[in-house]
């Protein structure tokens, strides 16, 4: 499934890496400017501490602490139940610790007081509602405030920038999947055309480089199309116009007084119609043209009837075939493919007889015989053979080969001890060599 789909597994792979990547890079993003806003707010604590130190060791009165807290927009939470809420439930953003000798050092503020007693102060920054609050606390006393200038950070720019790339990778994405649509539709197309499917039209609509990629096939399937034709009807006019002929002279060869010479012609013209039956079987199986009718067959009942087609005698043909086995295949075109090995394995045989039997899913032929003198190779082309006979034109193995590729079968060849074994065996296996 992956590999029928490559293209849009690498997209959709790439869409993925890029998504992850662009939210990964914004998440940091937000982290490190939330973090900077905290630690610029965060700035006040020393201040905030300062105040709340001098107010802590009595050296300013309550009213003078409030109006310090009010000059930097401050204002002490008094409430016992909203302090418990926000300190229960608020989030702490930062917490530092700071001495209170610190903070007279740190102060902008110059207060004339000398310090009775140095108390540790710890300021937390907490935010709570949308609110941001500076929680103070010493050893004895704690106070709670609103920053009321500041509010807590706003993550809307930059959600407003993730999102809208977010719908541009997106639009992306689906445009080129959009963009990509065509290319089933062309490859099953195509597919229906390797099959045999003459009828099938690739024209498409636009002018991308997938449209003329596609009108491009339209117009070499018409092509090829336009010389499949031309063959086929150059063909059957040859083999339609010398049947007649050949039929009229099978009439005036038998008016012939000489009785051998009577037998000489009417054998010519016998191997003449074998050769025409011959060219139109090669004819009908290579030009594509031809509906396979493939059915259920028992192998045994095949093989009769190919025993039947090449005349042979029973005798002549051993077979140790399980009656049980069947096959899926067209049964006049595989009849004759067997009726070709068997033919050619009697004809080529000393005693006259040629052993059937199935080993797996193979189907054995095997003849006593001379071994090849080339390879297989060679006897699969048309008007090949070893031996010049009256009574073979060199196509029996190729129509063979060709039936058996229409069928999802391979020819292959062994020889054993004194036998020659020709095996039709199915694609789906190793190839013998």
């Amino acid at each position: 499934m992956l590999k029928n789909n490559a293209v849009l597994v690498t997209i959709s792979f790439a869409f993925i890496v890029t998504l992850s990547s662009v939210s990964s890079t914004f998440y940091q993003l937000y982290l490190s400017n939330r973090a900077k806003h905290i630690d610029s707010i965060f700035t006040k604590h020393s201040l905030i501490s300062q105040i709340y130190h001098t107010y802590l060791i009595k050296q300013i009165s309550q009213p003078m602490f409030e109006a310090n807290l009010a000059l930097y927009s401050l204002e002490e939470i008094t409430d016992s139940e909203e302090y418990d809420a926000i300190i229960r439930h608020g989030a702490v953003l930062k917490t530092d610790g700071t001495s209170g000798s610190e903070v007279q050092n740190l102060s902008p503020l110059e207060f004339d007081f000398n310090t009775e007693t140095v108390q540790p102060i710890v300021t937390s920054m907490i935010e709570y509602q949308g609110n941001i609050y500076f929680w103070v606390e010493s050893s004895r006393h704690s106070v709670l405030l609103e920053d009321q200038s500041v509010e807590p950070y706003r993550s809307m720019t930059l959600l407003s920038a993730y999102g809208t790339i977010m719908a541009i990778l997106t639009v992306s994405f689906g445009l080129i999947i959009y963009r990509l649509r065509p290319l089933r539709r062309l490859r099953k197309q195509i597919a229906r055309f390797g099959e045999g499917d003459m009828g099938v039209s690739f024209r498409m609509g636009g002018s991308d480089e997938i449209a003329l990629i596609a009108n491009e096939l339209e117009n070499t399937q018409n092509k090829i199309r336009s010389l499949i034709e031309s063959r086929t009807l150059f063909l059957r006019n040859i083999m339609h116009e010398l049947k007649t002929p050949i039929a009229k002279g099978r009439i005036a060869a038998t008016m012939l007084s000489d009785e051998k010479q009577q037998g000489r012609f009417i054998g010519i013209f016998e191997r003449l119609e074998s050769l025409i039956g011959e060219f139109a079987l090669i004819e009908e199986i290579t030009s594509g043209s031809q509906h396979l009718e493939k059915k259920e067959y028992r192998l045994i009942d095949i093989i009769d009837g190919a025993i039947d087609a090449a005349m042979a005698e029973y005798d002549a043909v051993e077979q140790k075939i399980d009656a049980g086995v069947k096959i899926e295949a067209d049964y006049r075109l595989f009849v004759t493919a067997v009726k070709n090995l068997i033919d050619n394995a009697i004809k080529y045989s000393p005693d006259k007889k040629v052993h059937i039997e199935m080993e797996g899913d193979e189907i054995v032929f095997a003849n006593v015989g001379e071994p090849l003198k080339k390879p297989l190779a060679y006897y699969i082309e048309p008007f090949t053979k070893d031996q010049p006979t009256k009574d073979s034109f060199g196509l029996g193995l190729y129509i063979v080969d060709a039936i058996l590729k229409e069928h999802h079968y391979v020819l292959a060849y062994e020889r054993r001890e004194s036998f020659n074994c020709f095996i039709i065996v199915p694609v789906k296996q190793t190839k013998r060599k």
